[in-house]
């Protein structure tokens, strides 16, 4: 199935192209895009097209922060009728629980997973495509897009105390450090914010109960999101889960608000078991993380839930055929293995 996007995603692509020096008449083209398709803000665009604009014009221009460059100018009107639905919630808690509801609504490669860990919550953003490689254009502007809706929804009182990304940092900060306002912690397990549990609960000054029911109501009127399997759930679920040391079955069917032995009998069902799909997250999050070099294979054994570095090469080299230093090396091919 492919993924979708709502044009919007690329609301401001030609004015930030263009600032960087590039045509991006040529660039949307190559990427299977056109203006016309981008002018209706609800059209639907495929993800993987969106993705790589976005990498080859970064790429082009030799400018890391592009993805943050299109985030820093962008309005909650953006985000069209689930826009209205946010606006008006009482609390940035309520906002973030009717993003993940509607996410779908506005990209289809989109997950969010908002966990409590003490006095803090951990607000886990990816952007999940059936591309290879890593996606650090489309995650940033991710990242920027959900700093802005924090920021015009709170003001002053939307103040994560960090901001987390998988990637290394660039060489110029300046952009990063304008738009999050909040310490930067990059090479990181995941992509994400850290808050304080009660920030959340701070009233957002805008909230209209009335109007809140009247998008509500619109919304249900809008597509659903497509039918998506239950495995297609569960590993989107460990994708996000495992690099924080929660991707026990017990946590996973908790974020699909199920019981265990739900969720066994519906994996059951389609053929496959929760391991199966622990061990393909495993396979996707270890070419990520040994092919960037950003960890040790200590902490990359840790990230995958192994107990000792020796258990990680023993399980890498018995999928990929070599061992995580000789796929470091070159000695095999990214895509070997069985």
């Amino acid at each position: 199935m492919t993924r979708m996007v709502r044009a919007a995603a690329l609301t401001n692509y030609f004015d930030v192209a263009q600032q960087v020096g590039l045509n991006p008449v040529t660039l949307l083209g190559e990427a299977g895009l056109n203006r016309t398709l981008l002018a209706n803000p609800d059209n639907r665009i495929p993800v993987s097209a969106a993705v790589t604009l976005l990498e080859e014009s970064a790429r082009i221009a030799a400018c890391p922060t592009f993805g943050l460059r299109m985030a820093e100018t962008r309005q909650i009107a953006d985000f069209g009728a689930v826009g209205l639905l946010v606006t008006h919630q009482p609390t940035l808690r309520e906002v973030l629980l009717a993003l993940i509801d509607y996410r779908h609504l506005l990209n289809e490669a989109l997950s969010l997973h908002m966990s409590n860990v003490g006095k803090h919550v951990i607000i886990r953003q990816e952007i999940v495509t059936d591309l290879p490689g890593y996606s650090r254009q489309a995650t940033e502007l991710a990242l920027g897009v959900l700093a802005r809706a924090g920021s015009a929804l709170l003001g002053s009182h939307w103040k994560p105390e960090r901001v987390l990304f998988l990637h290394e940092a660039p060489e110029d900060l300046q952009l990063h450090r304008r738009l999050f306002r909040c310490r930067l912690e990059f090479d990181s397990e995941y992509n994400g914010f850290v808050c304080n549990a009660a920030d959340l609960d701070y009233p957002c000054s805008a909230a209209n109960p009335a109007l809140a029911r009247y998008a509500e109501q619109l919304l249900q009127t809008l597509p659903k999101a497509r039918d998506r399997s239950i495995e297609a759930e569960v590993h989107e679920a460990i994708y996000l889960l495992l690099p924080m040391g929660r991707a026990t079955v017990e946590q996973v069917a908790q974020s699909l608000a199920m019981n265990v032995r739900t969720l066994q009998r519906h994996l059951e069902e389609q053929g496959v078991t929760f391991s199966d799909l622990i061990n393909t997250v495993r396979r996707e999050l270890a070419v990520r993380y040994v092919e960037s070099g950003q960890h040790s294979l200590g902490h990359v054994a840790e990230l995958l839930g192994y107990s000792t570095q020796t258990s990680f090469t023993r399980w890498f080299k018995n999928e990929f055929g070599a061992s995580p230093t000789q796929w470091i090396s070159g000695e095999k091919n990214l895509h070997g293995g069985h």
